[in-house]
């Protein structure tokens, strides 16, 4: 089929590139029914050409229900059925562990030692108390019990450090001044 030409001697190419109508089937007759045509192939049709398993267990049509198998029942229309939405064990986000509130009391007695000294030994005391208790009951803050022992004794340490320093410092300052009087 060829397209007229349009005024200005150029060509439409969508016209081109349409396809015709097929040509008539020369065997039909009229008046005679149309042969069937082959349809579209169901993909979740069974195979017809599948060898039988004999030790395959047998499986209903598809579109069939399992043997021993009930649909579950449905509220009327409108309503919500009963347990809605349904909770499933094991289903959803894992909850995180609960914190050890003694751990937490041991990091703030532990990083409060900065200012005072005095907490510091009382947190890193508490941070082992709570490392116990979260080996035996699970809970969650092994990390701030941590920091609160290595803080608490690091704090400590220095603690003990300028006491020393402080008792040299007076001994020394009594010994001189004995010897001076």
């Amino acid at each position: 089929m060829t397209n007229p030409p349009s005024p200005g001697n150029w060509t439409d190419p969508t016209w081109s590139a349409q396809p015709s109508s097929p040509a008539p089937d020369p065997t039909l007759v009229a008046g005679q029914s149309v042969p069937p045509q082959p349809g579209p192939v169901d993909p979740y049709a069974p195979d017809p050409y599948a060898p039988i398993d004999p030790y395959a267990s047998a499986q209903p049509p598809a579109g069939q229900p399992l043997p021993g198998y009930a649909p579950p029942a449905y509220a009327p229309s409108g309503y919500a059925p009963s347990g809605y939405p349904p909770q499933y064990p094991g289903y959803g986000y894992p909850q995180p562990p609960k914190t050890n509130g003694l751990a937490i009391a041991a990091l703030v007695l532990a990083l409060v030692g900065f200012t005072s000294c005095i907490t510091a030994p009382i947190g890193a005391i508490l941070g082992h108390v709570a490392q116990k208790q979260i080996r035996l009951s699970g809970e969650g803050g092994a990390g701030m019990a941590k920091a609160a022992i290595i803080v608490g004794w690091i704090l400590t340490g220095f603690l003990v450090l300028v006491l020393v320093f402080y008792v040299a410092a007076i001994i020394y300052a009594i010994a001189t001044s004995n010897n001076a009087s």
